[in-house]
C-alpha cells in the first residue's frame, strides 16, 4: 500500500512539474504559411519550398518545406515574427518576407513573392564592422571595403557600374520610406530605392574592366593603404588591382579617406556621379549596411541624377536627401542587420533581398562571406557562389576578413 501511495505522490508531482513547465509558453498556435506568387506564375503550387519563421523576441529559428498545396505547418507560441520564403526554378527566383508578423491565435500568414533573375556580378563579402588597434589600444574602422565577384560563366565589365548603400544607414534607425498596411499589416515599400550621401561609379568606357568567370574586384570603401602597417588585425588594401572610393573635393576628411597608395591605378578610382549629404566623409553603416550595386538602364546615371524627382528630400531629416533609382537598375543588393538589437527593420524589398545577414559585434574583425556552391563550382570550373537573392540563405559571419593575411 505505501509502495503504490509512494508511485501515486510520484505520478502527481510529475505531472505537476509538466504542467509548470508548459506555463511560460502559453498555448501553441498552429500556423500556415502560404507561398504566393507573383500573377504571371500564379499556376505555380511548389512542394518542398523552405518558409524560415524567426520569432523577433528570442531569436529562434525555425523552417519546414511546403507540402503539396503550397503552404508550410507551424506550432508557435504568441509572439512577434519574421516569415521568409525562397524559392529558385532554374533561372528564375521568388523572394518573400513578412516582417514584425503578430501571431496571438491560429492563423493563416500569407507571404507575397518577388520575382527576380540570378545575378552575373554579385556582392561576395563586406567588411565593413572595424577590427582591435592591438597592439595598442582602443578600436579603427577606417578600412572598410566589399568584394564583387562574377558568378557568370560570360566575361562580365565592370565598367559604369555603380555603387552606394541606402537610407537609412542603419537597420535599427527610423525608416521613413517604408509603410505598413493598415489591412495586412504588411511592409509596403516604396517604388524606388534610396540611395543615401552619395552615388559611386566605376570609370572605363565600356570594356575596360573585364572580370573573368569567377573572378573577384576588391573595392576599398575607406582607405586604399596598408592599414596592417600600424594595426596588424585590418588590412592591407594597396594592391595594383583594387579600385578605391577617394575623392578629396567631397570627403575631404584624411582619416577615412588618405591619398591612394602607390600601388593604386588613377583608373581605379571611382567617380562620385552626385553627392547629396554634408558629411566630409562617406558614411557606410559601421554594422548594419544595406549594400546595392547598379547600372543605369536607358540613360546615363549623369543624365538620371538631374531629372525631377530623382532627388528626393528625406522627410524628417533635411541634411541627407536621397536619389531614388529605380529597384530594376539593382545588378545586386545585400541587407545586414545589427546583432545588437532586435528592432531592426528591412530597408530592401524582398526582389532585391529577402532576407538578411547579421553582423554579431562590431571591431572584432568579423566579415559577412557569400557560401560557396561547391557543387555547382565542380560542374563549372570555377568558384561559383550561393545566388538565392536572400541573404539569410546566401551569406554568413566569418571570423576575420578574407583579405587579412
Amino acid at each position: 500500500m505505501k509502495r503504490l501511495l509512494y508511485i501515486l505522490f510520484i505520478s502527481v508531482l510529475l505531472m505537476s512539474c509538466d504542467r509548470d513547465k508548459a506555463v511560460p509558453y502559453g498555448d501553441l498556435c498552429e500556423v500556415s504559411v502560404m507561398a504566393e506568387y507573383p500573377s504571371e506564375f500564379s499556376s505555380f503550387v511548389r512542394q518542398g519550398v523552405t518558409v524560415r519563421v524567426e520569432d523577433i523576441n528570442l531569436g529562434s529559428v525555425y523552417e519546414s518545406g511546403t507540402d503539396g498545396s503550397g503552404c508550410a505547418h507551424f506550432k508557435l507560441v504568441k509572439g512577434l515574427y519574421r516569415f521568409s520564403i525562397s524559392d529558385i526554378a532554374d533561372q528564375d527566383i521568388f523572394n518573400g518576407t513578412s516582417d514584425k508578423v503578430s501571431i496571438t491565435s491560429s492563423s493563416q500568414v500569407r507571404v507575397g513573392l518577388m520575382h527576380s533573375k540570378a545575378g552575373s556580378i554579385i556582392i561576395k563579402e563586406i567588411y565593413c564592422g572595424g577590427c582591435k588597434r592591438l597592439p595598442q589600444e582602443g578600436t579603427y574602422q577606417m578600412d572598410k571595403y566589399i568584394v564583387l565577384h562574377n558568378n557568370d560563366f560570360r566575361v562580365q565589365y565592370l565598367d559604369s557600374l555603380c555603387f552606394g548603400s541606402l537610407s537609412p544607414y542603419n537597420s535599427n534607425s527610423n525608416n521613413v520610406w517604408v509603410s505598413r498596411d493598415p489591412v495586412t499589416d504588411a511592409i509596403i515599400y516604396p517604388d524606388f530605392v534610396p540611395i543615401v550621401q552619395c552615388i559611386w561609379q566605376f570609370g572605363g568606357s565600356g570594356h575596360d574592366f573585364p572580370l573573368q568567370p569567377g573572378e573577384d574586384a576588391v573595392l576599398a570603401v575607406h582607405g586604399a593603404i596598408d592599414h596592417t602597417i600600424q594595426y596588424p588585425l585590418s588590412v592591407n588594401l594597396n594592391k595594383p588591382d583594387y579600385f578605391v572610393c577617394y575623392n578629396s573635393t567631397y570627403f575631404t576628411n584624411p582619416s577615412y579617406h588618405p591619398a591612394p597608395g602607390n600601388l593604386i591605378s588613377q583608373d581605379r578610382i571611382l567617380d562620385v556621379v552626385i553627392k547629396t549629404g554634408q558629411a566630409n566623409a562617406y558614411t557606410l553603416s559601421l554594422n548594419s549596411p544595406a549594400v546595392v550595386i547598379f547600372r543605369a538602364q536607358g540613360t546615363a546615371i549623369e543624365d538620371f541624377v538631374l531629372t525631377p524627382d530623382a532627388v528626393k528630400p528625406t522627410p524628417g531629416d533635411t541634411h541627407n536627401p536621397i536619389v531614388a533609382i529605380p529597384p530594376e537598375w539593382v545588378v545586386d543588393a545585400v541587407e545586414v542587420f545589427n546583432g545588437s538589437t532586435n528592432a531592426n527593420t528591412k530597408r530592401l524589398q524582398p526582389s532585391l533581398d529577402a532576407g538578411y545577414v547579421t553582423l554579431s559585434e562590431t571591431y572584432l574583425g568579423h566579415s559577412l562571406m557569400r557560401k560557396v556552391d561547391a557543387e555547382a563550382s565542380q560542374k563549372q570550373g570555377y568558384e561559383v557562389l550561393s545566388d538565392t537573392n536572400n541573404s539569410s540563405v546566401d551569406f554568413y559571419e566569418s571570423e576575420k576578413q578574407s583579405l587579412h593575411e
